[in-house]
C-alpha cells in the first residue's frame, strides 16, 4: 500500500523535509561567489546537476528561506557578479562543507571560518577551493526565479569555462578516464544524512546496446515469471540483442557446472530451480549470454 499526498495539503516545511528524504543522494555544489565589494562567499547546494554538454551547463538553485522569504548571500552575489566556481565535495571535506552552510553575515568569509583554502581562479573572480578534487569555473548565463514565496527556487544557469581536477583521479594518467573510487564523492540525503560513493556503494550497469535488446516482451514466459530472477536480472536478460542459437545451447551442456546441476537430482523441478539460481549468479557477474544458455538448456524455459 502506498501513501499519497498533495503538496497543497501540507506545509512547505513538511513538503521540503519529505522530498529531501525521497530524492537523493543529490550531488553537492560547494559554490564560491563574490559580491561587488569583492567579499567572497562559500556555500553548499544540493539542488544541483549537469544539464547540457554542448553548451556545457551546470545549474544550482538557492532557495529563498522558508522561514522569512529572504535571499541567500550566494544568490545576491551572483546577481551582482555573474561568475562562480563550483567545487565538488568529497568525504575529506564534507564536515567543512557542512559548516560553511552556517548563516554568517555577508561580510564574513566562509573560507576562513571553514578552514578551506582559497586559490586564485584562472578566469573568474571567485576563488577555487584547494581541497576540492574538482573545481569548475563558470560564467552565470542567467538566473531564473521560480516564485516569490519562501522556498521558491532560483535556477542559476552556469556555463562551464574551465575544469580543474586532481591528476591522481585519472586511470593510468589518461586525463579522459576517471577512477570514480578515487574521487570519493558524497551526496546529500534528507535531514542530517549523507551518502558516500565508494566501495560496495559503487556498481556498474551495462548501458543498453546500440543494437536494441529483445525487451521483456520477448523473454519466454517461464523465465519472465521466475520467482528466483528479480526485475534487475530480467532487465539484463532483456538487453541481449538476440537469443543464443541452438548450437550454442548444446555446446553449453558440456559446461562442468551445468553437468553438476543435472547430476545433482533426478527431479526436473529441482534441476530447473538450480538452473535459475545459477543463471542469477551469472547475471550478477554480467555474464548475460551464459545466463541465457543456462536457462534455455531446460526446454520448458523456452516456452
Amino acid at each position: 500500500m502506498k501513501l499519497s499526498i498533495k503538496p497543497e495539503n501540507i506545509s512547505p516545511q513538511e513538503l521540503h523535509k519529505l522530498l529531501l528524504n525521497f530524492i537523493g543522494p543529490r550531488p553537492i555544489a560547494l559554490v564560491s561567489s563574490i559580491n561587488y565589494k569583492q567579499e567572497e562567499n562559500l556555500s553548499p547546494f544540493s539542488y544541483f546537476n549537469i544539464f547540457s554538454i554542448n553548451p556545457p551547463i551546470l545549474i544550482f538553485s538557492p532557495l529563498k528561506r522558508l522561514r522569512n522569504n529572504s535571499e541567500k548571500d550566494t544568490l545576491i552575489n551572483v546577481k551582482e557578479v555573474k561568475e562562480v566556481v563550483i567545487n565538488m565535495v568529497n568525504y575529506k571535506i564534507v564536515e567543512q562543507t557542512s559548516f560553511s552552510s552556517s548563516e554568517f553575515s555577508a561580510n564574513i568569509n566562509e573560507f576562513i571560518k571553514s578552514g578551506l583554502t582559497p586559490i586564485k581562479s584562472d578566469i573568474v573572480k571567485p576563488s577555487r577551493v584547494k581541497e576540492s578534487p574538482v573545481q569548475i569555473e563558470c560564467l552565470v548565463n542567467d538566473i531564473i526565479s521560480l516564485g516569490d514565496k519562501g522556498g521558491a527556487g532560483n535556477l542559476v544557469i552556469c556555463k562551464i569555462l574551465k575544469v580543474h581536477f586532481d591528476e591522481n583521479l585519472t586511470i593510468n594518467s589518461d586525463e579522459k578516464k576517471i577512477d570514480l573510487s578515487k574521487i570519493d564523492l558524497v551526496g546529500r540525503m534528507g535531514g542530517n544524512w549523507y551518502s558516500r560513493n565508494r566501495g560496495e556503494s559503487l556498481f556498474e550497469i551495462q548501458k543498453p546496446n546500440k543494437k536494441i535488446g529483445i525487451g521483456f516482451d520477448n523473454i519466454p514466459k517461464r523465465i519472465l515469471m521466475s520467482y528466483i530472477l528479480s526485475g534487475n536480472d530480467l532487465a539484463k536478460l532483456a538487453n541481449i540483442e538476440k537469443l543464443p542459437q541452438a548450437n550454442s545451447i548444446e555446446k553449453f551442456k558440456t559446461n562442468s557446472k551445468i553437468i553438476d546441476i543435472f547430476n545433482s537430482s533426478s527431479n526436473d523441478e529441482e534441476i530447473r530451480e538450480k538452473l535459475h539460481y545459477h543463471a542469477k549468479e551469472l547475471l550478477s557477474e554480467n555474464e548475460t549470454f551464459d545466463a541465457w544458455c543456462t536457462l534455455l538448456i531446460d526446454k520448458l524455459n523456452r516456452i
